[in-house]
């Protein structure tokens, strides 16, 4: 989305700001290592406290607090950096710049970009500029709770142009990746918190019927590679692991089917590619809703056990017609130039508020 705002917008310059550095390290702590330990451990509380926090009308008093606490201490930056406008890719971010709104007279404009699937109403504050969301079902829940239609923009979720399918040739791509072309390529990806069970993917496939290979993407962790590489040691069929790659657009590209967890980014980039996805363990919450929307949608088939997901895996491998209404399903719901949109929103809005201070 950096590369997009940088070419609509002449002469801007993007910066990214992790905001829990402004927060208080109570907050940091809680919302980080808090959700990672609860997902990993009692996921069935996630998924109340989730729920019980969408349906809530009012903002809690600790989550009130943690705005603004967070909001003055962003403001020696925001006096540095003086920007035209602040983009938040999360809940709490823009939770904390409409709260900055509401202290400082001179706050930039705000754009919320909701990076799933549904939408939480966490993310909803009335002096927000913009919402980009990823459907117009969530459009039409964020005006059922009282944000005006005119604010909120059916975009789709932003991601590099590159994951668009047209004109890819798998052959020429899998041979320059190195991959086997007389076998149906899986990607596994588990997910950026490295709490993906790429573990138990690899073991689930072991039993299909079809010759596969697998691509199994771990991330940064070293940790997590390592355990990977353990277990890949033990199945029947070749298995390449990769950290961190730049070109994970080739591989959803020359792969076959893309089992992950889903999240909203990695799902949004795998319809751009048309790229049947088989999920796995959805984290409670969110991923879970975007499970839901992908798979009543046709783009997507869920498997709920270790065993559930062998069965599906060999059926999704073997059958080419399955695959194909997939990806038709696929191309139905992909927005791959939403980046362009939200940097047109962006820079619009940038260019009214240089307009608004000039007079």
């Amino acid at each position: 989305m950096q590369a997009a705002i940088e070419r609509t917008y002449p002469g801007s310059k993007t910066r990214v700001v992790d905001s829990y550095k402004y927060a208080a390290s109570v907050m940091s702590h809680v919302v980080s290592n808090g959700y990672i330990g609860m997902v990993k451990t009692i996921p069935q509380m996630y998924r109340f406290l989730y729920s019980r926090a969408e349906r809530a009308t009012e903002v809690g008093p600790f989550r009130a607090w943690a705005h603004q606490f967070t909001a003055g201490n962003l403001r020696p930056l925001m006096e540095r950096e003086r920007p035209d406008v602040v983009i938040c890719t999360h809940a709490f971010p823009c939770g904390v710049m409409a709260e900055y709104r509401r202290q400082f007279e001179d706050a930039p404009p705000v754009v919320g970009v909701v990076t799933d699937f549904a939408v939480h109403s966490y993310w909803m504050h009335d002096n927000v500029a913009a919402y980009a969301v990823a459907t117009p079902e969530m459009r039409s829940a964020m005006i059922a709770r009282g944000i005006e239609g005119d604010r909120i923009h059916v975009t789709g979720i932003p991601i590099k142009p590159q994951f668009s399918a047209d004109a890819v040739n798998r052959t020429a791509l899998r041979e320059r990746l190195g991959l086997p072309p007389d076998r149906r390529v899986a990607l596994l990806m588990g997910g950026g918190l490295g709490i993906g069970p790429l573990g138990k993917m690899l073991d689930a496939l072991d039993g299909v019927g079809e010759p596969v290979c697998a691509v199994a993407i771990v991330g940064r962790g070293a940790r997590s590679e390592a355990r990977v590489l353990a277990r890949a040691t033990r199945v029947g069929y070749p298995v390449r692991v990769l950290r961190f790659v730049e070109n994970v657009y080739d591989y959803m590209h020359a792969a076959d089917v893309l089992v992950t967890k889903p999240g909203g980014l990695t799902s949004a980039e795998a319809l751009a590619a048309h790229l049947p996805l088989l999920l796995f363990k959805p984290l409670p919450g969110q991923e879970e809703r975007n499970t839901r929307y992908l798979v009543q949608r046709g783009a997507a088939v869920r498997a709920k056990t270790q065993d559930d997901l062998g069965r599906q895996a060999a059926t999704l491998l073997a059958d080419g017609g399955k695959r194909e209404k997939m990806r038709e399903a696929m191309a139905r719901l992909a927005k791959p130039d939403a980046a362009a949109q939200i940097a047109a929103i962006v820079a619009g809005l940038a260019q009214d508020a240089k307009g608004e201070a000039l007079r």
